[in-house]
């Protein structure tokens, strides 16, 4: 059986940055759920690699954390070197 997307090796450093960039911003789950119109444990999902985040939600993920979304999706780049 094949195994979900999310559980690739190589998908698994986007989970830790998510968490990284909403620590960074001061957000909690709850306050960044509330950004993006989501419960927190929508946030805690993804942070966690249990759900899968399109580029569209990294997008406005990083918007939440007052983040450029191409300065994020450059760091993102750079940790998957």
């Amino acid at each position: 059986m094949a195994t979900k997307a999310q559980h690739n090796i190589g998908y698994q450093i986007l989970p830790s940055f998510l968490k990284e960039m909403r620590e960074s911003a001061g957000l909690t789950q709850r306050q960044i759920g509330a950004k993006l119109k989501k419960p927190h444990s929508y946030i805690y999902n993804c942070e966690t690699a249990n759900r899968r985040v399109d580029i569209t939600e990294f997008i406005s993920w990083a918007k939440a954390c007052d983040i450029n979304p191409k300065t994020a999706f450059s760091k993102l780049l750079e940790h998957l070197k």
